[in-house]
């Protein structure tokens, strides 16, 4: 039965900034093609320099709550999705939320009055063929447990059945991540995450590592998977061995065997699950059919 309340996501939510820009621009600032990163300080004059330059278009974005847009429109009724986050009180919070509504998603943001609500520039190079993302978290960056435990909340997270928590938020609360993946362990509810960025492979090694036990479906795409086997020592960047590997990490709840999602472009999706994997091909679209890649990913999910 499709009930309200049956997803609960937790991540950043962020409004996109994104514009077609020139290869040069993203040399400038020292980004990748297909890649995702947090703002650092040389990043910082980016966001302005977008705006003088480029033709920017706002939307709202953050992986998770992208997916759960995704989901809502779907399932076609409203409220099955419900959305946690941090964000600022400002006019880029409002345009967030109104959207993430219009399109029936539940949102209970956390709000900090210090910071702004968090922002991504996404670089779309190659004819609207790759996108490079740099997120500035801000209000994002701000999320506490505290949030999770007010009691309405806590019901709804009592409520759902399903939950989905993007890699990015690794870097902001894994306290809310464990207690919310211990819940699900307890009452047998699916638990989701993403790789999201290779970055959080590397550098949030550790807090990845605490929560994956607890993860029934593992999502990611080829360079995420491939950082991931990386630092894992797996010995291979085989794609297939790299899924099946994902799904015999240790696992606390032995009622249900993990599952790895691998997406790789325009070639099929992987899904590994117990011991065998299988492959879905993906249709693929010819060049001017493509408006924009950024957050294919997250439809994906969705």
């Amino acid at each position: 039965v499709l009930m309200e309340g049956l997803i609960v996501g937790m991540g950043n939510p962020l409004l996109d900034i994104s514009a077609n820009v020139d290869e040069e621009f993203l040399q400038k600032y020292d980004m990748k093609p297909n890649n995702a990163i947090l703002a650092e300080e040389k990043h910082k004059p980016l966001y302005d320099e977008m705006v003088e330059k480029y033709k920017v278009d706002y939307t709202p974005g953050g992986a998770t709550q992208n997916s759960l847009r995704v989901a809502q429109w779907i399932l076609k009724k409203p409220n099955v999705a419900i959305f946690m986050g941090c964000v600022g009180r400002d006019k880029y919070s409002k345009i967030l939320e109104d959207k993430a509504r219009g399109d029936g998603v539940n949102v209970q943001y956390q709000f900090n009055d210090k910071e702004p609500t968090g922002t991504c520039a996404v670089l779309v190079t190659s004819n609207g063929q790759k996108r490079s993302l740099c997120a500035n978290l801000a209000a994002a960056n701000c999320f506490t447990i505290d949030h999770i435990n007010k009691p309405q909340n806590r019901a709804y997270i009592d409520n759902a059945k399903y939950f989905y928590v993007s890699g990015f938020f690794l870097t902001v609360s894994p306290s809310t991540i464990l207690e919310v993946a211990n819940h699900a362990l307890k009452h047998d509810c699916l638990f989701m995450m993403n790789l999201s960025a290779p970055f959080l492979s590397q550098f949030y090694k550790e807090p990845m590592m605490q929560a994956m036990p607890y993860v029934d479906i593992l999502f990611g795409n080829e360079t995420e998977a491939e950082a991931f086997a990386k630092e894992q020592g797996f010995g291979t960047d085989d794609l297939m061995e790299i899924a099946l590997k994902i799904t015999q990490l240790p696992k606390k709840n032995p009622k249900r065997p993990r599952i790895a999602i691998i997406t790789h472009g325009q070639n099929p999706v992987l899904l590994a699950k117990d011991g065998i994997v299988n492959e879905f091909p993906a249709i693929q679209l010819p060049p001017e059919k493509v408006i924009d890649t950024n957050g294919a990913g997250d439809a994906f999910v969705g």
